[in-house]
């Protein structure tokens, strides 16, 4: 009966709920738009409010956003021969431009580059050339002067300096960009988290530019503007900039700041009298960073309690100096990376201390190339099974199938929880017999998320089908295999996955299961970090 009432309609409040589940899974939202009136009217601000996020790979969504725009949008649409002016709709059913929540900068100049290129160059080869810088720079200027026409109410605004291929040409935009929100500082005056994830682009290199120093300033203006500013993320060559701020009697940030990640940062300087000044700080992120017995001692010695609950580490650390953080804030830690190097007795001994002190371990990812020490990782995982709810574990190197994969399998299905959101298997030379035990030990499991790469190993598609498709075991599937036929993705790169055996994806969504990419399904640590917390 209330089923019914769900989908009827006369239980709004609790549909609202049951769609708001879905809020990340795209291709379910937009089947709950086919359900009724009601449904439609609740899936269609989940779609809208981050699409520039969405990982798709198709941008035409801009395009709509011109049927609630300025006539200066339009006239640029139909001057790049985008549109024509008889095409468009006097009207549509929502003003989508108003349902934007998340804005992030980097991704809506990379969205315009995305569509110039998949749009313009093939309309129009001709000129497309000519028309790009010209075209990216008035197309997000104008996309810009949508939102704030439409009176967009953000709830995050992202300006993120991260992988930048034409640093120029992002550049020009961002500046352009920031110039008009500071012209409008309505536009972020509500906003309750401005996110700022700046990498390596600050470059020393750059110091004496102008132009950089005009981006800083107007950066710094926007994150003065906040008065409810909660996180943000420090990188390397940004800390100067971060400094300032954060100490800064401009600043709103001592308290309202509940969360910093520090990235590839270089701790050979005190950081106790930033730390000291957040009163409301509650955790840490620290990820691919380089730290010493001094930086230990500076976080142990804070008067201010946090919670560390991200370690990422890509290079050999010092293990006395891992244990004395450990020791202190390993309770809190929720996600984990390390590569275990050819190392054995500083794996092992990492590994103890990982066992000890970290019993709340929710997302572990571990690159292995030692075969000797995946024994000691599964007791890891065993150990901190109750919190377990993402797994990555990826080996390098293989010995020919007679190590790691082989033991990871044989003995990894025993010992999942009843539950996982995500879980990948990066593996060397997968045998059949394995993965049928792992298939056979883990059938009380439930897995969201399955990742799986199989360099080289023996075909595991019928087990697949055997024990995971017929049984519903999972609801994603993603398998890169070196026995399936070859495609080509977006970027023209050679791919081998499921996805490209367009039968085999048909049967699988017979039994409720999308088949995706493996690079559009795989979890980036640090891009779910910055989009948890």
């Amino acid at each position: 009966m209330s089923c019914s009432k769900i989908f009827s309609g006369d239980l709004p409040e609790l549909t609202y709920e049951v769609i708001k589940y879905f809020q990340n899974d795209y291709s379910t939202l937009h089947s709950c738009i086919l359900v009724n009136r009601l449904w439609c009217r609740l899936a269609i601000p989940l779609l809208w409010e981050n699409p520039f996020s969405i990982p798709t790979g198709n941008y035409n969504f801009i395009k709509i956003y011109s049927h609630n725009s300025n006539s200066d949008f339009k006239t640029k649409l139909i001057e790049y021969k985008i549109i024509n002016s008889s095409s468009l709709p006097s009207n549509t059913l929502f003003n989508y431009p108003s349902l934007l929540k998340y804005l992030n900068i980097n991704k809506i100049i990379f969205s315009v580059v995305r569509w110039f290129e998949a749009t313009i160059r093939t309309s129009n080869p001709e000129n497309g050339l000519n028309l790009g810088f010209n075209f990216n720079r008035d197309i997000c200027v104008s996309l810009f002067k949508i939102f704030i026409e439409n009176e967009v109410n953000l709830h995050t605004l992202e300006i993120e300096f991260s992988d930048v291929t034409h640093i120029s040409t992002y550049f020009n935009n961002l500046n352009n960009i920031c110039e008009l929100i500071l012209q409008n500082t309505n536009f972020i005056h509500n906003i309750r988290n401005i996110n700022l994830f700046i990498n390596n682009l600050f470059d020393s290199s750059y110091s004496d530019n102008n132009k950089y120093k005009l981006i800083e300033n107007r950066i710094s203006q926007i994150i003065n503007l906040q008065q409810n500013l909660k996180k943000i993320l420090i990188g390397s060559n940004s800390f100067p900039l971060y400094q300032s701020l954060l100490l800064s009697k401009e600043s709103n940030c001592s308290n309202t700041l509940n969360t910093i990640t520090f990235y590839k940062i270089n701790f050979n300087f005190s950081i106790n009298n930033i730390l000291e000044q957040l009163n409301v700080l509650e955790s840490i992120h620290i990820i691919y960073c380089s730290f010493n017995s001094n930086f230990a001692q500076q976080i142990i010695n804070l008067t201010k309690p946090f919670k560390l609950k991200s370690l990422l580490i890509n290079e050999k650390p010092q293990i006395e100096v891992l244990g004395l953080l450990l020791q202190k804030y390993g309770d809190y830690l929720e996600n984990f990376e390390y590569v275990f190097n050819h190392d054995l007795s500083l794996n092992q001994q990492l590994l103890e201390l990982i066992i000890k002190y970290c019993k709340n371990i929710n997302f572990p990812c571990f690159n292995i190339y030692e075969r000797l020490i995946t024994y000691q990782i599964l007791n890891l995982i065993e150990n901190i099974k109750q919190n377990l709810n993402y797994l990555s574990i990826n080996i390098w190197y293989d010995y020919n199938g007679k190590g790691g994969s082989s033991t990871i399998l044989q003995n990894l299905g025993q010992i999942l929880p009843s539950k996982l959101e995500y879980l990948l298997l990066g593996l060397h030379h997968i045998k059949a017999d394995d993965f049928k035990v792992f298939l056979k030990n883990s059938h009380d499991t439930f897995i969201k998320k399955l990742l799986i790469y199989n360099s080289q190993g023996q075909d595991i598609l019928p087990l697949i089908k055997k024990y995971i498709m017929k049984k519903k075991r999972v609801r994603y599937l993603a398998i890169n295999n070196y026995f399936y036929e070859s495609t080509f993705d977006r970027y023209g790169d050679n791919i081998k996955e499921l996805i490209s055996l367009k039968d085999e994806v048909k049967e699988f969504r017979l039994y409720n299961i999308e088949v995706q990419s493996y690079s559009g399904l795989v979890i980036d640590m640090h891009n779910y970090i910055k989009e948890i917390n």
